[in-house]
Parts: structure tokens; C-alpha cells; sequence
């Protein structure tokens, strides 16, 4: 009787209502301090359910629901209407870190006002908060990944650029509250295959993994100061990512100083007994997870902690600690704070696919854009073109110009859209399908050629889309596998199009939409131009027709090389990164990693070392202002890009570069 009256006790205490006055609630205490009060006032079941994504409310502490998951890739996406800025991988192509800066505090912004209008409408769902599992910066190792179109390419350090200017964005600069948190992901060493992602094990050198595959981790840790990371599903010689020592306590929290909290990627602690056969059950696979700290699950396998503390796996103290590290973004995001000390907290959803954004999203299409071939300068095109063909899937799909994991903003220019409205008053714009993606049919390709014999160029929009390639899908015909690619050439029925096209003899304008590198080279030999526009967001349409127009003058650079087949490549499960890269690639690609030509004419004047600086002069020596990416190397004894600026320069102009010499030469520069 005596034993029940104590349990009546303290589970009337339990239930009561924390005092006015507790620690917690106080907002001029340290996000730690209130962190530590408010976890040391929960019940042990009430501490494993806010450790999962979906957490849920507490009412007798004032906690509400909160949604772990959100996604921000190229835009908050997964979320209705959004500015849709073009995928990583063209985000890449730009080298350009201010507007990478500038995309990211206008993603952030949106994120905001979503999140406010959310609030007051008391929702508390996925997509809904202020947590975002992005960037992606795996290194884009092999071109057959689905997924390298949500990464910056395969060099670590314009990797490592791009992630630290789209963290800073993210979090913004208040010295008491972040903007959003930004999460880097997958940590570490994934890059696909993604059939295999829940089981294999990857046993990395100690260079490639210092070299190549937590350079950017690194940056986007102690530079940028990214306050969560997403542990990877693979293993790691041997162990889970999402409960490896090496990689979670001894590099990120012990060299790296992270403080931040560790999530893992969706069902990675489930993998860690069914895929991994790494333990035996849930229970022993949070715990040890947890002890790693991993901190958060996206997915509900950390309700078994209850039960690995009572067979003695884990400590409640263990389970404080990530609970606490919890909490702390939490307070950090101002969640638990008056409005008015929150400096967002007034930002209107008006913000959210505004004109203002939508112009910015048009500069990084514009940007990203690779102008990889211009045979005999037929780009930009003369006003003596009085009649454009139009073909191809991608042509008109404004849809699939959106990438993966993106949003949906109010309006979507198609290719097709572009160039009619562009060349409205000065060409006939006409339209035929020719092919689609994977399937072809005679009638549509003699319609195409018909439509380029009648006109004064055709431009064919070829490539790939996001349900071809992208994250672990069901997708099994030729070329393609799981959400990865099995070769590197456009698919057959797009191949006879082109085929058809140049046998023509009319000047055939290229332009390839995809997310990753596609060998198009019976393209290099035979059109009069190419252009790489990857998944160009929102705005792909218009700033595609500008560049045709020369309305705008191209700039992007590769940030993956084009290869000429897959049989240049070691097999796709060979994590080593011999033969892979520019770094590491000994045969002659189709194009190389930082290519891309302009419609201006830039001379380079040789690097010099004075002290601890290079210097490179660069001059536009054309008639036409431009944009050129100065990129500097240093062979050491592979190439290896060490600086980059993006620069403007007028007709005739001359400017002096600089950068930090780090290390001892020799440098170089990518001249053309």
C-alpha cells in the first residue's frame, strides 16, 4: 500500500506544471542551461520520443510537436509554393559563393515565413519547421550516382566552398538565434551505389579519406559551423556510419569540435541490424547509435531505448546528452522565446515566391549554364534566323527542369515557353517531340526531322529527368538501375533523334538537361553548339532562350568532367579514387572538370608568387563584357583546384586576381 502511494506521488508530480520561475522558461540563460533543466524534468519514455523525427508534444511542460524533417536542397521543398532555384549540381556550375550566400538567406527567409504561417495556424507537420537535411556535399565521384545532382561536384574543395557559403546563408549571422539550422549530409564516404546503400561497407585509404571524401565536412563543421549532420547508411571499415566512433567521436566531436547534433539519415539505425547485421535487434542498434552520438533517428527505432536501459545498454545520462543537444537548437531557433526577442519571427508569407526571388533564381540559371561547344561562334544566334526548330523530351517539361527533392513555385518556364517569348518579334518558333526520354516512335522522329529541314537551326533539348535518375527508385530498363545510371550515353531513342538531326545538314544547337554528366559524343563532334543547363529551376526556360539570344552571356563551369564512356571508369562499387576525378583520371575526357566557354575572349598572363600571394592577370580581350571563373591549381603532384573567383570584366579590360599561396607552386590556371 505504502509502495502504491508513492507511485500515486510522483506520478502527480510528473504531471504538474512547471513553475513559473523554472530555468527553462527563462530566456537570458545560456540555450544549454535550459536545455539541461527541461530534459532533467522529463520521464525516460517522454526522452526517447523526442528523440525521433516526429516528435511529440508535451503539454504538461509547454513543449510543443515538432517535425524534425525539412528539406532544402535548391529551395525549401517538400513544402507547397517555393522559389525554385536551379538543382545543386547547376548551383555548382556557377562557382559563384556570394550567390550561392544570397540563395541560401533567401531559402532561409522562405523557410521562415512557412514556418510562422505554420505556427499560427497551429500546424506542426513535416516540411513545417526550421531544421533542413541539406546541403548534400557527398563528392560526386562517379557519374553513374542518381543523387550527384544534389551535390556540388566532385572536387572536395569547390565542394567545401559551396557548402559553407549555403550554410552561412542558412543560419544567418545573429550572435543569440539561428535563422535555420542546415544540416550536412551523408556523413561520410556515400556516393551509391543506391541499390546496395542499407549494406555495403566501404573500406576508404586514409588519403582518399583526408583528401577527398571529409574535406568538406570539415569546412562546412569548423568554417561554417553547421549545427547538425546526417550520419550516411553505409558502413565505414566495418562499422554503421550512424554508430562509428572514429568518424562521430574522434574526427567530428573531438578534431572538428562539432557541438551540434548528429541525425541519422531515414531507417539508418534500422540498418544497423537488418541491413548491416551489425547487432542483433533495436534496442542494441539505438544504443550503440546513441553512445556514438547519434542524436535524433528519422524514424521511430529509438522508442527500443526504453528497453536497452533496462537490459543495461545505455545509461539514462547518455540519453541526456543527445537529448540535451536536442534542445539546445531548439532554444537556439528561438522556439520557446517571446516573438519580439525572435528577429524572425515577423517575416510574412508574402516572402515565399516573390518577384524579388524569382529574379535571383533567373541570375543562378543564368549562371549555371556551361557553353560547351560554339562552332564557328553560330551562338548567340544572328538575326538572319528567322525560323527555330524546337525538339526533344525536355523541351517542353518544365517539370523535370525542377530536379529532385524541390519545391513548386507559381510559375515554371519550359524551355519551349522561353524561346517563343524570347524570339516572338524576330523567328518563327516551332515545336516537335521527336523522342521521348526512353521511348521512340517513328512518326515522331520523321515529324522532327521534317521540322528541321524546314527551318534555319534546330535546337534539341536532350538529357535525362529525375525519375530516371535520383534516390533509390524502382527504375530497371537500359542504362538505368535503382535510381543510378549502368552506362553514360543518352538513351538510345534520344541518340537517333540527334542522329537524324545532324544527317540533316542544318546547324543543330544541343542543349542537355540532366544532373549529372551524359557522354553526348556524337554531339561534340557534330552540332554546331552545346550547352549543359542541367536542372535549371523555375526560371530554366527564360534563361536558356537568353542565352540562344545572347541576352545572356554564358559563364557557368563543369563541376564533374564528362567522360567519354563508362569503360574510362573503375567499377561504380570502387570507392578508391584512382582513375576517378580530374584529380585522378588519366584518359581524355569529352569535356574536364572546370570547362566552359564564353561568348568574350579571355587572355591569362602566367601566375606569379610573391610571399604568400598568387597573382594572375586576366583581361577580356573581346569586344563583349563577360563573366570568367579564374580557377587556380596547384599540382601537387595530382592537379588540385586550391582558389577560385568568379570576375566581370568589360570589353577590353584587364584585372589583377589574387589569391592565398598556402603551399609551394608550381600553380596554374585553366586558360583557353
Amino acid at each position: 500500500m505504502k509502495r502504491l502511494a508513492i507511485s500515486i506521488l510522483f506520478a502527480a508530480a510528473a504531471l504538474a506544471q512547471p513553475p513559473a520561475d523554472a530555468p527553462f522558461l527563462n530566456p537570458g540563460l545560456s540555450s544549454e542551461k535550459r536545455a539541461a533543466d527541461l530534459v532533467s524534468r522529463m520521464t525516460l519514455e517522454e526522452k526517447v520520443l523526442q528523440m525521433q523525427n516526429a516528435a511529440p508534444a508535451i503539454p504538461r511542460l509547454g513543449i510543443p510537436a515538432y517535425e524534425w524533417w525539412n528539406e532544402a536542397l535548391h529551395g525549401v521543398a517538400r513544402a507547397g509554393r517555393a522559389t525554385v532555384f536551379p538543382q545543386a549540381i547547376g548551383l555548382a556550375a556557377t562557382w559563384d559563393t556570394d550567390l550561392m550566400k544570397r540563395i541560401a538567406d533567401v531559402i532561409s527567409t522562405e523557410a521562415r515565413a512557412k514556418y510562422n504561417e505554420a505556427i499560427r495556424n497551429n500546424q506542426h507537420g513535416r516540411y513545417q519547421g526550421l531544421t533542413f537535411w541539406s546541403p548534400n556535399i557527398n563528392i560526386f565521384r562517379d557519374p553513374r550516382w542518381g543523387r550527384g545532382q544534389e551535390t556540388y561536384g566532385e572536387d572536395p574543395y569547390l565542394t567545401g566552398r559551396m557548402a559553407v557559403a549555403f550554410i552561412q546563408g542558412m543560419q544567418g549571422n545573429d550572435p543569440h538565434y539561428y535563422k535555420v539550422i542546415a544540416t550536412a549530409k551523408h556523413y561520410a564516404v556515400h556516393s551509391g551505389p543506391e541499390p546496395s546503400r542499407h549494406s555495403f561497407d566501404v573500406t576508404p585509404s586514409e588519403r582518399d579519406l583526408n583528401e577527398t571524401y571529409l574535406p568538406a565536412f570539415r569546412a562546412a563543421m569548423v568554417e561554417a559551423k553547421a549545427y547538425s549532420i546526417m550520419c550516411a547508411y553505409n558502413r565505414v571499415d566495418g562499422v554503421p556510419a550512424c554508430a562509428n566512433t572514429d568518424l562521430l567521436v574522434k574526427r567530428l566531436r573531438g578534431e572538428w569540435g562539432f557541438a551540434g547534433y548528429v541525425v541519422s539519415d531515414c531507417g539508418a539505425i534500422a540498418d544497423i541490424y537488418r541491413g548491416h547485421k551489425y547487432k542483433a535487434n533495436a534496442a542494441e542498434a539505438s544504443a550503440v547509435a546513441v553512445r556514438a552520438g547519434t542524436d535524433l533517428t528519422c524514424g521511430n527505432e529509438y522508442r527500443s531505448l526504453v528497453d536497452a536501459f533496462k537490459n543495461g545498454l545505455i545509461t539514462e545520462e547518455e540519453i541526456d546528452k543527445s537529448l540535451e543537444r536536442l534542445f539546445v537548437a531548439r532554444f537556439k531557433l528561438g522556439m520557446f522565446d517571446p516573438p519580439e526577442r525572435v528577429p524572425w519571427s515577423k517575416v510574412p508569407f508574402s516572402e515565399v515566391d516573390s518577384a524579388e526571388h524569382r529574379t535571383l533564381a533567373l541570375e543562378a540559371a543564368r549562371k549555371s549554364i556551361v557553353l560547351l561547344k560554339n562552332q564557328g561562334g553560330v551562338l548567340p544566334l544572328k538575326a538572319s534566323v528567322k525560323k527555330i526548330a524546337v525538339v526533344g523530351p525536355s523541351a517542353d517539361d518544365a517539370e523535370a527542369l525542377l530536379g529532385n527533392y524541390n519545391g513548386f513555385s507559381s510559375k515554371h518556364v519550359a524551355p519551349l515557353e522561353g524561346i517563343r517569348r524570347q524570339f516572338e518579334k524576330t523567328a518563327e518558333v516551332r515545336y516537335a517531340l521527336g523522342a521521348a526520354y526512353t521511348e521512340g516512335a517513328e512518326s515522331q522522329l520523321g515529324e522532327a526531322v521534317q521540322l528541321a529541314k524546314d527551318s534555319d537551326v534546330t535546337v534539341a533539348f536532350v538529357g535525362l529527368n529525375p525519375k530516371l535518375e535520383g534516390e533509390e527508385m524502382r527504375v530497371k530498363i537500359p542504362g538505368f538501375a535503382g535510381g543510378d545510371r549502368t552506362d553514360l550515353n543518352l538513351p538510345e531513342p534520344q541518340e537517333r533523334l540527334l542522329t537524324a538531326l545532324f544527317a540533316t545538314g542544318k546547324p543543330v544547337v544541343v542543349v542537355l538537361t540532366s544532373g549529372s554528366a551524359v557522354a553526348i559524343n556524337s554531339a561534340k563532334d557534330r552540332a554546331a553548339a552545346v550547352l549543359a543547363a542541367w536542372y535549371n529551376g523555375e526560371e530554366a526556360g527564360t534563361a536558356i532562350a537568353e542565352t540562344l539570344a545572347g541576352v545572356n552571356n554564358p559563364s557557368g563551369r563543369l563541376p564533374v568532367t564528362f567522360y567519354k564512356s563508362v569503360d574510362q571508369l573503375p567499377p561504380f562499387e570502387d570507392y578508391s579514387m584512382n582513375g576517378r576525378t580530374y584529380r585522378y583520371f588519366q584518359g581524355e575526357p569529352l569535356w574536364a572538370f572546370g570547362y566552359g566557354l564564353s561568348y568574350s575572349k579571355f587572355d591569362y598572363a602566367a601566375p606569379r608568387v610573391r610571399g604568400k600571394t598568387v597573382t594572375v592577370r586576366v583581361k577580356n580581350a573581346s569586344s563583349r563584357e563577360g563573366d570568367e571563373v579564374v580557377q587556380l591549381y596547384l599540382r601537387s603532384p595530382e592537379p588540385q583546384l586550391v582558389g577560385f573567383q568568379r570576375v566581370h570584366l568589360k570589353a577590353g579590360e584587364s584585372r589583377e586576381v589574387q589569391f592565398p599561396a598556402d603551399k609551394p607552386g608550381p600553380y596554374f590556371t585553366t586558360s583557353r
